[in-house]
This record gives structure tokens, sequence and C-alpha cells, in this order.
């Protein structure tokens, strides 16, 4: 794999797959039929990546654990401050 797709998928992974498919014209190399790539690709680009990074490179490889760090932080953490906005708003009542 490369290591600027490795290094973009961390920051913009739908946008860097939906390039990496028209430049290049096929995804990274996976055992994932095409229409289960698209379907992740738009809803869950960073298991994909994660599936793509297993199967290329292994488990025990430091790209994988940066990628499974951006995604436990992407969907459960979020940043202090979504977190600080969700409180105040939903504090009050107002839904």
């Amino acid at each position: 794999m490369d290591f600027y797709f490795l290094l973009f998928s961390l920051f913009f992974p739908r946008i860097l797959l939906l390039v990496y498919f028209f430049l290049i014209g096929h995804f990274p190399h996976s055992t994932i039929p095409f229409l289960g790539d698209v379907l992740m690709g738009i809803f869950v680009p960073r298991v994909l990546i994660l599936i793509f990074i297993y199967q290329n490179l292994g488990i025990n490889n430091i790209w994988f654990a940066a990628h499974l760090i951006a995604l436990v932080l992407t969907y459960f953490g979020g940043t202090t401050r979504t977190v600080r906005w969700h409180r105040r708003r939903y504090a009050d009542g107002d839904f």
C-alpha cells in the first residue's frame, strides 16, 4: 500500500477512496466484492480502510493501530468541543 494513501486516509477517508478510485481505477486489493467496497466506502470508510490494511499489511503494523485509534476517536469519542456542545444544547431540554 502506498504511504500517501495510508497517511491521507487517516484524515480524509471518504474523499481519498473516491479520488483513489477515479485516479487509479480500482480500490486497493481485498477479498470484498466491488459492491461491498462501494457501499462500505459510502457508509463506513474507516472500516473499509482497516480491512484494506489488514489484508495487505497485516495486523502487526503501525498503520493498522493508527487507523484503529482514529476509528475509535471518530465514532465514539468526538472532540471535547462536540461533547460540550451536546451537553449545553440538550441540558436545556431543547430537542
